[in-house]
């Protein structure tokens, strides 16, 4: 029996795939494996619900972090090298921007310190920024780093501030916005609080426009734990909202990435005014964004990559006053998040693009990096139920078919 894949083109710009079997109808019913050794029969339940809107987001700052499609057919070793899929890197902003999402680019969940370096980083960048021209309304800002710089014993503060101003004046220098990241050679050098407050002072005095400052805390990288100066987190946070308010007309807000509803809502109390919190808890994201009587939180999330439609239409339900309507579409989602940030955390970005793989905005489940391998086919089993159960396959055929050729390779026919 012959298969057929095709490629077409949306209204939107979105590359699509269509397969198909010639003369069959895909199985909704699949045989998914157990941790014991067996397995059991799931029936997928059916379509996306969620109507696609491209009116721009209003009640809040809605940043989608996105992965990056590699190119499977570059001759290139792929633990060592990074080639992309530019079309579809590319298809997939406007993708997110048609939905009335902002984008983070170039962030982790785009693999920077897991496979994507700096000059690999600056040409996505730069060809981001120009695809945004072209999108009405488009928001983009870019992630700047120290990444091209190695965080050895011998690595100086002087280092970290100029590979920090390098970044920074090439995401400016492109036209672009900066969200500047935390640093692994600054966790390794930095001998106080102090030390993390002047670097960032400098930076900050040196940008055109104010910078989100990003938090990446150690269960997504291990590089970076005591970062702020402490391991302590009370004390660290502290350092931290001494930098902000400093430099407060410099800093458009802060996304601290922590895992901890609880301290990012007490962070976000104490923010000077018009300083935003950037959500980035995917554990509890439906009740820092819906807020209190005390304010709320605005949001920079790898998870709105994978569920892109749904965060979509939950903030246009916000907008529209239906808070009911807003955690009644995101509630599902969050076992989805809490599974695919999952310890080891730093490898969620294997779920991030099997979504989209299974979603069909690629053609393949390959990675930057390999790390397509860093989840067992067991962690992706569950994430294939979850994603069904918070409705978020657009077609429920072709995401039957990805998976029972996913599970085929792995061994479990």
């Amino acid at each position: 029996m012959i298969r057929v894949d095709t490629w077409r083109r949306t209204k939107a710009g979105t590359r699509e795939t269509s397969d198909a079997r010639e003369g069959t109808t895909m199985p909704r019913t699949l045989r998914l494996p157990r941790a014991d050794g067996t397995v059991f029969t799931y029936t997928l339940s059916g379509e996306a619900r969620f109507p696609a809107s491209a009116d721009p987001i209003k009640s809040r700052v809605a940043y989608a972090a996105v992965h990056v499609v590699a190119d499977p057919r570059a001759d290139i070793n792929p633990t060592l090298d990074v080639k992309l899929d530019w079309d579809a890197t590319l298809a997939y902003r406007r993708y997110v921007w048609g939905l009335g999402l902002a984008v983070a680019e170039a962030m982790d969940t785009s693999q920077r310190g897991m496979g994507f370096g700096w000059e690999a980083a600056k040409e996505l960048i730069r060809r981001s920024v120009a695809e945004a021209r072209g999108v009405p309304g488009a928001v983009l800002a870019s992630g700047a780093g120290t990444d091209d710089l190695e965080a050895s014993a011998h690595v100086t503060l002087a280092d970290v501030e100029a590979a920090y101003a390098r970044q920074c004046e090439y995401i400016e220098g492109v036209g672009g916005r900066i969200i500047l990241m935390a640093s692994r050679a600054l966790a390794r050098c930095a001998r106080s609080g102090d030390d993390y407050a002047k670097i960032y002072g400098r930076i900050l005095s040196q940008v055109k426009e104010p910078v989100i400052i990003h938090w990446l805390g150690d269960m997504f990288d291990p590089a970076l734990a005591g970062y702020w100066g402490s391991h302590d987190l009370d004390v660290a946070t502290e350092t931290l909202l001494a930098v902000v308010t400093e430099h407060a007309s410099r800093v458009d807000g802060v996304k601290i990435s922590l895992l901890d509803q609880k301290r990012e809502i007490a962070m976000r109390r104490r923010l000077p005014r018009g300083v935003r919190m950037y959500s980035g808890d995917d554990f509890d994201y439906p009740t820092t964004i819906g807020g209190d009587a005390h304010g709320w939180s605005d949001a920079l999330l790898g998870i709105f990559d994978a569920i892109a439609p749904a965060a979509s239409a939950a903030l246009h339900a916000l907008d529209a006053g239906d808070r009911e309507r807003f955690h009644a579409i995101l509630a599902p989602t969050l076992p989805l998040s809490r599974h695919i940030f999952g310890a080891p955390t730093r490898f969620y970005k294997t779920g991030v693009v099997f979504m989209a793989y299974l979603n069909g905005h690629q053609n393949h489940f390959r990675m930057v990096g390999g790390m397509e391998s860093a989840r067992s086919v067991l962690h992706l089993a569950e994430l294939f139920v979850l994603a069904d159960r918070a409705e978020l396959f657009r077609d429920p055929d072709l995401a039957a078919m990805r998976m029972a050729r996913v599970l085929a390779v792995a061994g479990v026919e």
